[in-house]
């Protein structure tokens, strides 16, 4: 079961910090991801993790301005989100899968979602 967090209301240039905890099973066995969708659009990929954290992926469009690490250690993983925009609007989800992938469909396990909301 993964569990998001962190999600709320921000500014346009402001941060959040989403959280994703992985109960019942041990997550340094999966890779995460990221995913989001904004009202009326497809779910996309956002960024993901590989199993030790060693090695990381963005969508062009959160590049240098998301960073996505994990502590094994407490199950967790966490995806700093800076210099917001409007445009990040949307319900993120936490998932996890066996392969370092952006495709959604590889991704076997999901979060509830969590709302991030960027004001202008």
């Amino acid at each position: 079961q993964l569990q998001a967090s962190g999600g709320g209301l921000v500014q346009a240039g402001g941060s959040l910090r989403l959280s994703c905890a992985a109960s019942g099973r041990t997550a340094s066995s999966y890779t995460m991801g990221w995913f989001r969708q904004a009202p009326g659009k497809e779910r996309e990929f956002v960024a993901a993790i590989s199993r030790s954290g060693g090695s990381t992926y963005y969508a062009d469009s959160v590049k240098a301005r998301f960073t996505f690490s994990r502590d094994n250690t407490k199950n967790t993983v966490h995806l700093q989100m800076n210099s917001l925009k409007p445009e990040d609007t949307a319900v993120y989800y936490c998932a996890a899968t066996r392969i370092f992938t952006a495709a959604a469909s590889e991704y076997g396990y999901w979060g509830q979602g969590t709302q991030v909301t960027v004001s202008s």
